[in-house]
């Protein structure tokens, strides 16, 4: 089996991480030059193709795989650091700042109760990296190597992962008080859901179509959008009086209770159940990581 320069590993994921060949030679410290040759490298011990030069650029299939294997071994010096740690608490520690350890979240956990699970392995110096996305798609960055772990709406393990329920977070639909008195005095219901719009965080966004069709019995609807791409610009967008939002409970709660927001429709609220995925690899890192997320998520989510 071939043994690959762990440096030219380190090329290859900066140039996806960072998203072209001159930011990965900025992270490295490296010319430009000096990127495409470790590349070239690479790809020439392979045999393959390892980046699609589109813009923007992304891992070919082995390059995926290749791209999986660097943060496994990035785990690895984690795991290996935290131990050192352990044995000589003065020393100085801390994986390389150019080494991140990445996981996939959505939004509205990062807004709600994944924030706090966190926070222990950040005071021990872990560089974390968290990318943001769709519930329903934060999946992808596991199954493309590019991070170790994600919260998902998806319960199908991928091969290689394994899968650890959290729970499932409970969706409401909220209006600003004056919105709801001025478009919605009799709240939200089928004949009228048309003549508002709804907040989403983009195109990919299909909570309040959801909301909206479950909670009236609706195969399909169209609603009106308004595009918000952040949990926290939303609660303000919504205080505001620009549309309904389709929100976690969780982050309505304090609005609700103190009667700047209402609930435009009473009663009704949609669980979305959320997964941990991580992969399936012996590490004390993974373990304490995955331990923090389900301990949170017990105390903040509905079993």
């Amino acid at each position: 089996m071939s043994t690959y320069d762990p440096a030219a590993l380190e090329c290859l994921a900066a140039i996806v991480e960072e998203g072209g060949f001159e930011r990965a030679a900025q992270r490295l410290n490296v010319t430009q030059s000096a990127v495409s040759q470790r590349l070239r490298a690479l790809e020439a011990q392979v045999g393959s193709v390892l980046i699609v030069r589109s813009r923007p650029l992304r891992p070919t299939s082995a390059g995926q795989l290749l791209l999986k294997h660097t943060k496994q071994m990035r785990l690895l010096r984690a795991d290996l650091e935290r131990d050192l740690q352990e044995l000589a608490p003065s020393a100085p520690g801390g994986t390389r700042d150019d080494e991140r350890i990445s996981i996939a979240i959505n939004a509205d956990s990062i807004a709600t109760w994944a924030m706090g699970a966190l926070h222990d392995l950040v005071r021990q110096r872990l560089p974390l990296e968290i990318i943001v996305d769709d519930q329903d798609f934060t999946q992808e960055w596991l199954r493309s190597g590019q991070v170790l772990g994600c919260v998902t709406t998806l319960k199908q393990a991928l091969r290689g992962c394994k899968m650890v329920p959290l729970g499932a977070m409970p969706y409401v639909a909220v209006a600003s008080a004056a919105f709801a008195q001025q478009h919605l005095p009799q709240g939200l219901t089928p004949h009228n859901f048309r003549d508002v719009s709804f907040l989403s965080f983009n195109r990919k966004d299909d909570m309040a179509a959801e909301f909206v069709a479950r909670a009236f019995g609706l195969k399909r609807v169209a609603l009106n959008h308004l595009f918000v791409p952040s949990a926290e610009g939303q609660m303000r967008a919504v205080a505001a009086g620009w549309a309904v939002g389709v929100v976690p409970e969780l982050l309505a709660r304090g609005a609700l209770a103190d009667g700047s927001m209402v609930d435009v429709a009473p009663g009704r609220a949609l669980p979305i159940q959320l997964y941990w995925h991580c992969w399936n690899l012996e590490s004390e890192l993974l373990d304490a990581m995955t331990a923090a997320l389900k301990g949170a998520a017990a105390e903040a989510l509905v079993p």
